[in-house]
């Protein structure tokens, strides 16, 4: 099997590990974040109601800076969008990915802006 589609197929293997355990209700939704080469994006799941409460993203922004950067600029405005929907507790879903660099700066971010997790 090539290194690339073993890579794959091991994240998707962890993402389904973790899925099967994590699941966001109307209390206590899910943050799930979603990193690419270039863009950040995070979304609050309320996975009973398939409904999602707030989303924060780069894509289509002109922020500039270090993508750790970026990533604690979308954790806070996903802290902040998370307060006006009368959110203050959540269920981290990293999506199989390890919680270092640009994960990390965004859930260090949302904590700072008073989140739970």
């Amino acid at each position: 099997m090539a290194d690339q589609a073993k890579k794959s197929l091991n994240k998707m293997l962890r993402k389904g590990r973790a899925r099967a355990k994590i699941s966001g209700t109307t209390v206590r939704p899910r943050l799930t974040v979603t990193i690419s080469n270039t863009h950040v994006s995070a979304q609050l799941i309320d996975d009973d109601a398939s409904h999602t409460l707030a989303a924060a993203t780069t894509v289509g922004t002109k922020v500039s800076g270090t993508k750790i950067e970026l990533a604690s600029k979308v954790g806070a405005d996903i802290a902040k969008k998370a307060k006006k929907a009368k959110v203050t507790a959540v269920v981290f879903d990293r999506n199989g990915r390890q919680y270092a660099g640009r994960l990390a700066a965004l859930a260090d971010a949302a904590r700072k802006e008073g989140l739970e997790f």
